[in-house]
């Protein structure tokens, strides 16, 4: 099992979500995060200096199996891209364990219902 993680643009979020349930992902987490970027800038705007040094962004985080984590990253990839400085990354780790809380499922069947 692999951990993947991606920090994307805000405006490509909801084209991510679509494509990576589309693939069959259908659990995920997400949540706003500013960083900082390799642009070093500031804006004054009507006498008010703003710092546009931090960056906007959204971070996914979701477990998948081994063998669906190339379909993962790819569809990120696509999904995500705009060929711009700043379209984010993608980070994966391994997984030591997974248990649902609710039965008791240990590893890559704690992760999807069965079938």
């Amino acid at each position: 099992m692999k951990k993947i993680e991606a920090i994307i643009r805000k405006s490509k979020f909801v084209e991510v979500r679509n494509a990576l349930h589309e693939a069959d992902i259908e659990f995920l987490s997400w949540w706003d995060v500013r960083g900082q970027g390799n642009a070093k800038q500031g804006l004054i705007f009507r006498g008010i200096a703003y710092d546009v040094n931090t960056i906007d962004r959204i971070c996914l985080s979701f477990v998948v199996r081994d063998q669906n984590v190339e379909k993962a990253i790819d569809t990120i990839l696509k999904a995500a891209y705009t060929g711009e400085s700043g379209d984010g990354r993608i980070f994966v780790s391994d997984i030591a364990q997974s248990i649902r809380i609710r039965t008791g499922d240990r590893g890559d069947e704690s992760l999807y219902n069965k079938q």
